[in-house]
């Protein structure tokens, strides 16, 4: 992988780094390769159970696609593969963090809408800023169930960023933290999770987006499939004997 991106495991938790933070840690080309790369790698790794996905430095998550590039390159509609869009064209049951470390703009906003969870610092920013460069942010159609759908507009039309704390109001935003707080509060979420039974963990997961995609009729059934294994499982006795026992649990994920 290259040091573009770099990846390493803490404690059963995976972090992913953007690591251009001359550039604002915009993705380029070895940035989108390094990203598929972590995520390749994260979804395959049994060790890795929560992912934290971050930038470098203290001014930029990500300023989003790489302008000079794209300029060179003449992009104009971005492949399918472009970058790893988690639910889309990579997929992973495990949970994923996004911890937001300053501007998250276009691209970067999709990097962070994307994760599972997001926390970010008080100074960060939040913008989709495609019409102001004449080009397109498909990838936001998720944007009306995590948001209300006047606000997706408004980001969508003025390409004009919000701050941490209005994406704290309007749900985008778990958490916002000092930034010399931001990673010891990222792990210690990653690993709160973490601590709980894997395949409980996955399944809530996969019911939730269920519920996005089907709506809560046809969700109830998907959860009742998605929990079934997870009633039967080893770990669904251990977590009671644990507590009966007075110790914690040793989660074997079947």
């Amino acid at each position: 992988m290259a040091d573009d991106v770099l990846y390493s495991l803490e404690d059963g938790v995976a972090w992913c780094t953007i690591n251009r933070p001359e550039a604002r840690n915009a993705l380029n080309r070895a940035v989108r390769q390094g990203l598929w790369d972590a995520f390749r790698r994260f979804a395959e790794d049994p060790a890795a159970l929560v992912l934290v996905l971050t930038g470098a430095g203290d001014q930029a998550f990500c300023a989003g696609g790489d302008l000079k590039e794209m300029a060179e390159t003449q992009l104009k509609v971005p492949p399918p593969d472009f970058v790893p869009y988690l639910g889309r064209s990579i997929q992973t049951d495990k949970p994923v963090i996004a911890a937001v470390n300053g501007a998250a703009l276009a691209g970067g906003f999709l990097l962070a809408q994307m994760c599972d969870l997001c926390l970010a610092v008080d100074t960060a920013r939040f913008g989709i800023s495609e019409a102001r460069w004449g080009r397109g942010a498909p990838w936001g159609a998720p944007l009306p169930w995590l948001i209300p759908p006047r606000v997706a507009l408004e980001l969508l039309l003025t390409a004009e960023p919000i701050d941490a704390q209005r994406a704290y109001q309007i749900g985008l935003v778990n958490q916002i933290v000092k930034p010399a707080e931001l990673r010891e509060r990222a792990q210690a979420l990653a690993r709160r999770i973490a601590d709980n039974a894997p395949l409980s963990v996955r399944a809530s997961k996969a019911m939730v987006y269920a519920a996005a995609e089907r709506g809560w009729s046809a969700a109830l059934e998907e959860g009742d499939r998605l929990f079934e294994p997870v009633y039967l499982s080893e770990d669904a006795q251990e977590g009671p004997r644990a507590f009966r026992e007075k110790r914690k649990p040793r989660w074997q994920g079947r």
